[in-house]
């Protein structure tokens, strides 16, 4: 008895708190979670299209309009195919590209005379990249971009409005 008496007295510490955050912790959590929730639907979703989607009656001729993003002042330079080779030696992958430089029709002749260059800029960039660039389906419009400046930077901005990849093979 003597026993239990002592160690009721050495054990004078205030009892533990407790950890976490207890009802009211788990309330505000489940706002939090909601709030940004709704705020991420709320700001990422795409606003309605600006014009309605009409159908085609059968028997009817459809209209055709051009996309806005094809100008009537611009044309379209065809380069000589790109052959290289992908990967570490010895490599036994290649990838073979066409690519068609978009410029104002009357700075045509400009992108005729840089064709060695341009040529030389896109080679270069290309031959920086590894067979896992390749393989993420993303890397693709990055790519095409890295071109497009590339084409920008040899032209000048008012020389180029862009490539088209016209051919694509990687095997």
């Amino acid at each position: 008895m003597a026993e239990a008496a002592d160690t009721e007295e050495t054990n004078d510490e205030p009892p533990a708190a407790k950890s976490g955050g207890g009802v009211i912790g788990m309330i505000m959590l489940a706002l939090g979670c909601a709030g940004s929730a709704f705020g991420m639907v709320y700001l990422l979703t795409p606003s309605a299209p600006s014009a309605p989607i009409e159908a085609c009656v059968p028997g009817e001729v459809a209209t055709v309009s051009i996309p806005s993003s094809i100008k009537e002042d611009m044309a379209y330079q065809e380069l000589p195919e790109i052959l290289i080779t992908v990967g570490q030696a010895p490599a036994t992958r290649y990838l073979k590209m066409s690519i068609s430089v978009v410029a104002p029709k009357d700075s045509l002749d400009n992108v005729k005379k840089a064709e060695p260059v341009l040529m030389d800029a896109f080679n270069n960039y290309l031959r920086s990249l590894t067979l896992a660039d390749f393989e993420d389906p993303g890397f693709y419009p990055h790519m095409r971009e890295q071109l497009g400046r590339r084409a920008e930077l040899v032209l000048g901005s008012s020389g180029s409005d862009g490539v088209l990849i016209t051919e694509f093979l990687l095997r």
